[in-house]
């Protein structure tokens, strides 16, 4: 087979995998009520349909990483599209609340497993700028596209078929997958676990970064000055400080320090991970927000977002590309993040009585626009000073804050979105105003995560950082990339 064909060929098969993923991330929260009803959960139990998937998908993405970078990015790939795939079909067939929660968490391990590589696979298949920009402009409108994606698809089979579903459609899906990775990806050459496996290493930042997780989706139930939250996060803190110790005295340690010397892939992963954290917030609270405020069912809520998805999907056909190498990375991220924020203004300022045309529909018109403006810079600067060797360790270091910040920063708007709308209520608004209060704050909240991160992209995203990356996309590209 031609070579170009097969990268493009791979590309299409790791985006599948990643699709999975991120309908996953999505496509169960609007089946959780029949869920609920149909295997017997507790309103409290009811959380652990998603924890469990967070938690085995929050733990894992750093040491799958690396060893992918060791043992070959392809076999660990396609490992964790194989433990999905089964775990999805285990979930689906669930008679009861313990069976479905480890079926969630074994889901969680194998998109951890899969995700931690995703991105380094691409950046070895594509090292040509040119053709890395449109490779990634196709990954991150699966990436963006596919949780809305999940919230339209959750509603629809939930609503025609039955829950048990959203967890079968995977079964096909990871089968193409399988066949067609162990075909078309190609094998990295590592240097093997002959050289020793840093063991301790691998238990504590996987135990540090389960713990955290943990520590964070139980909050909101716990109280965040608990002494369960406080326990399990110092827990997860302690851990990940002495795998930070360990590594610097280790010869050959699961990850080099010297990784995160590189300020654009940590500046880069910070401003992820605030993008995210209002990207994640629009998602949840709007869904919220648009069912309990405005009265819409599961699938008119996935229709609702369809124009953020569409305008991503009309940006990740070539036009961001095309725009990065005018402007450049770093400017173009600058306009993107400021799109958002006006977008989440936008929100913020929206009451119960608005309409969703013009008012809702601007407003995610504009996150799509953002949206697709910020994704490919990001994970553009992200990779642009990584060596070769390190990509995987780079990608799952970049996965892990992206989830765990978010995570955190979305559980902190969930807690104090809702003590907002409980003091509106003992003041005594009206319980339909305060609710919508109560979202209003936290978009508010998500525009100033969007607006730290835009802060990054100024201050440790200088052009020193990413000077590399903007020249290599102006000198010499512009031609190609326009013909393409």
């Amino acid at each position: 087979m031609n070579s170009n064909l097969r990268r493009w060929m791979a590309l299409v098969v790791v985006c599948f995998g990643q699709l999975m993923i991120m309908l996953d991330s999505t496509i169960v929260n609007v089946a959780l009520p029949s869920i609920q009803v149909d295997l017997g959960f507790s309103e409290a139990n009811l959380t652990w349909v998603v924890n469990a998937y967070l938690i085995g998908y929050g733990g894992f993405l750093m040491l799958a990483g690396r060893v992918g970078d060791l043992i070959g990015r392809r076999k660990v790939f396609l490992a964790g599209v194989f433990l999905f795939t089964i775990a999805s079909v285990g979930s689906g067939f669930a008679q009861g609340p313990d069976h479905l929660i480890i079926g969630r968490f074994l889901q969680g391990l194998g998109a951890s497993i899969s995700a931690g590589v995703i991105i380094a696979i691409i950046v070895t298949e594509f090292q040509r700028p040119s053709e890395r920009a449109q490779a990634m402009s196709i990954f991150t409108l699966v990436i963006a596209g596919g949780g809305s994606l999940g919230l339209l698809a959750g509603g629809f089979i939930t609503q025609w078929l039955t829950w048990h579903w959203i967890f079968f459609i995977n079964l096909p899906i990871g089968v193409a997958t399988l066949i067609l990775g162990a075909w078309l990806i190609e094998e990295n050459e590592g240097p093997g676990l002959s050289r020793g496996v840093d063991v301790p290493g691998a238990i504590l930042i996987t135990s540090g970064l389960m713990l955290g997780v943990y520590a964070i989706v139980t909050a909101a139930s716990q109280g965040w000055t608990s002494v369960h939250t406080l326990g399990f996060g110092g827990a997860a803190i302690a851990l990940v400080g002495l795998f930070l110790a360990l590594e610097s005295r280790l010869a050959n340690p699961l990850m080099p320090l010297r990784v995160l010397g590189i300020r654009s892939l940590v500046g880069a992963s910070a401003a992820r991970a605030l993008l995210f954290t209002g990207l994640s917030t629009n998602f949840f609270m709007g869904a919220l927000y648009l069912q309990h405020v405005r009265g819409y069912n599961a699938f008119e809520t996935g229709l609702a977002f369809l124009p953020t998805t569409l305008m991503i999907g009309v940006m990740s056909s070539g036009v961001a590309a095309r725009l990065m190498v005018r402007v450049g990375p770093r400017s173009l991220l600058a306009v993107g993040l400021s799109t958002i924020i006006a977008a989440l203004a936008l929100l913020a300022s929206g009451g119960p009585g608005v309409t969703y045309a013009p008012w809702l529909l601007t407003a995610y018109v504009l996150l799509g626009a953002g949206g697709g403006m910020s994704f490919l810079p990001l994970l553009t600067i992200t990779m642009a000073d990584v060596p070769i060797a390190d990509s995987g360790l780079a990608s799952g270091i970049s996965n892990v804050t992206m989830q765990v910040g978010a995570s955190l920063g979305l559980a902190a708007m969930a807690a104090i979105s809702t003590g907002y709308t409980n003091s509106l209520v003992a003041q005594g608004t009206p319980v339909l105003t305060a609710v919508a209060g109560g979202y209003q704050l936290a978009y508010v909240l998500a525009a100033a995560c969007v607006a730290a991160g835009l802060g990054i992209v100024f201050t440790v995203l200088r052009p020193s950082a990413a000077r590399r990356t903007e020249m290599s996309h102006n000198e010499g590209e512009s031609a190609e990339v326009e013909a393409a």
